[in-house]
């Protein structure tokens, strides 16, 4: 069974730094593009960045370009978004995202607040 856990999320102020994971259990993660999605309040969820299996390929929102930062460890199941300079409208739930099979599957997410 492919399970996704985010951790990471918080309350920082405008100008801060918060570093999300995604930890994967049930999948080899090697083989597959692993995805950051978020949802803020009232709206619908939105891809935010993606990396391709074998690291060359990143994918960045237009509103997250030079200020996130995607990585994968494959060793350890982990994909990381660093996330710097952040601002009010990057407040959301964050979460991670894989399709396996042509089935999607996505954790629970992670609280991200920026205050202003």
């Amino acid at each position: 069974q492919v399970k996704l856990v985010e951790s990471g999320g918080g309350l920082v102020q405008r100008g801060g730094s918060l570093r999300l994971s995604c930890a994967a259990s049930g999948i080899t993660l090697d083989y597959y593009s692993i995805a950051w999605f978020r949802q803020a309040p009232g709206k619908e969820r939105e891809g935010v960045s993606c990396i391709s299996v074998n690291y060359h390929s990143t994918y960045y929102a237009e509103s997250v370009k030079g200020r996130f930062t995607i990585s994968r460890d494959n060793s350890r199941k982990m994909v990381n978004l660093q996330m710097n300079s952040l601002t009010p409208e990057d407040t959301a739930v964050y979460y991670c995202n894989v399709d396996q099979y042509g089935k999607t599957y996505w954790g629970e997410g992670t609280l991200v607040t920026v205050s202003a």
